[in-house]
This record gives C-alpha cells, sequence and structure tokens, in this order.
C-alpha cells in the first residue's frame, strides 16, 4: 500500500486521539505527529516517505564519488605524464572512491544515513536517559538492512513498538500515546495485510504471507 495512505490513516488515528483525550494544543500535535509516524515506521525497511529524502542525498553522494574518482585520475595521470611521479598513497583513494561510487548500490548508502540517524537518536536517548528513546534509535539504525516486508511487518515488531511507545508516554506523560502509537503502527499491517502481497505476521517462525481480500 501506498506511503501517502499510510499517512493519511496514521493522521485520522492522531486527530481522533487529540478529540478523544483531554485536548489541548501540544497534546493534539504530539498525537498527531507520533500517530503518522508510528504509521510509516514500518517502510523503514525500504524506500519510503520517511527516507525519501535519504534517497535523494545517497544518489548525489554516490555521483560525487564518481566525480570526485575521476578527477583524481586525472590529476593523477597529468602529475605521472608531465613529472614523472607517481604517488601511491593518493592512487588507493582514487581506487576506492572509483570503486564505491560505480560498484556500491544507493540503497546501501541510504540505508547506512538512515543507520546513522538511528545511531544519533541513540545517542541522544543515552545523553537524556532517556532508555525509549535508545530503543526508537536502535529500531530506526537496524530496520533500513531487513528485507522489506520482512521482521518490521510482524507480531514481534509490534510488541517492540509498544514497548517504545509504552517509555516515550512514561517520558512524556501524554495519556493514551502508546496506545495511540501503538495502534498507528498496527493500521500499517493491517493495512499491508490487504495488500495481494500480504504480510509475514508471524516470521520467521510462519513464513507464508496472510492476506485479507475485500
Amino acid at each position: 500500500m501506498k506511503g501517502t495512505t499510510h499517512l493519511a490513516i496514521g493522521t485520522v488515528i492522531g486527530v481522533a486521539a487529540a478529540m478523544y483525550y483531554p485536548f489541548t494544543i501540544q497534546n493534539a500535535a504530539i498525537y498527531i505527529a507520533v500517530s503518522a509516524f508510528s504509521a510509516l515506521s514500518a517502510d523503514l525497511d525500504g524506500p519510503s516517505i520517511l527516507s525519501s529524502k535519504i534517497g535523494k542525498v545517497s544518489r548525489q553522494l554516490r555521483q560525487f564519488l564518481v566525480w570526485v574518482g575521476v578527477l583524481l585520475v586525472s590529476v593523477l595521470t597529468f602529475l605521472f605524464l608531465s613529472e614523472q611521479s607517481f604517488y601511491p598513497e593518493y592512487s588507493i583513494v582514487c581506487l576506492i572512491a572509483l570503486l564505491f561510487g560505480f560498484i556500491t548500490k544507493e540503497g546501501l548508502i541510504r540505508n547506512a544515513l538512515v543507520s546513522a540517524i538511528g545511531g544519533l537518536i541513540m545517542y541522544g536517548g543515552w545523553v537524556f536517559h532517556m532508555n525509549w528513546l535508545i530503543g526508537l534509535g536502535l529500531f530506526i539504525a537496524w530496520a533500513p538492512w531487513l528485507k522489506h516486508r520482512g521482521m518490521t511487518h510482524t507480531v514481534w515488531a509490534l510488541c517492540l513498538w509498544g514497548i517504545i511507545s509504552y517509555g516515550m508516554e512514561q517520558q512524556l506523560q501524554v495519556k493514551g500515546l502508546m496506545s495511540v502509537s501503538t495502534t498507528s503502527y498496527l493500521s500499517h499491517l493491517l493495512a499491508d495485510t490487504l495488500t495481494p502481497q500480504g504480510v509475514k505476521w508471524l516470521y520467521p517462525f510462519y513464513k507464508r504471507s496472510i492476506k485479507l481480500r475485500l
């Protein structure tokens, strides 16, 4: 299912929560933001709305590495022809840049950038003594390396998200935040269950996709 659909569902859940629980502008903003993010988080295991900007950065980085390699080759070739000088250390850097630029897939760079963001969130959680934030950072850092619609689309990931959400509710003292966040994550799995590909809810113990046809 499209990311925009998941985002719309998550936003509706957040708005409903803002209307159901005691209303304040701050709490309403938290409900909607957390709900929308939770509804999209399962798709951190592949290109999605959350990582689309990072995907663009990875493409630009890959192109940058190629051009750096080409530039270094040109400089080294000029130095060798004009001065008969050979610089092995620069040649190695040049080779690595070219290989990394030509061989490395854009997805790998995107995954590394997403994981770096997760690492920064983990560090923030450690500095500010927020265990739930460490858990969130770990989830973000781990998810990009998983197969799409694999572990992030399981009941186990849903339980993990619930634990993270519980810590967030306790820290922020926003009533019902765990329920809102977990329900939004669940909505993503349910929506994907309605698609032809389905969801492997019990992966890796039960590897067949579960599908519901309307």
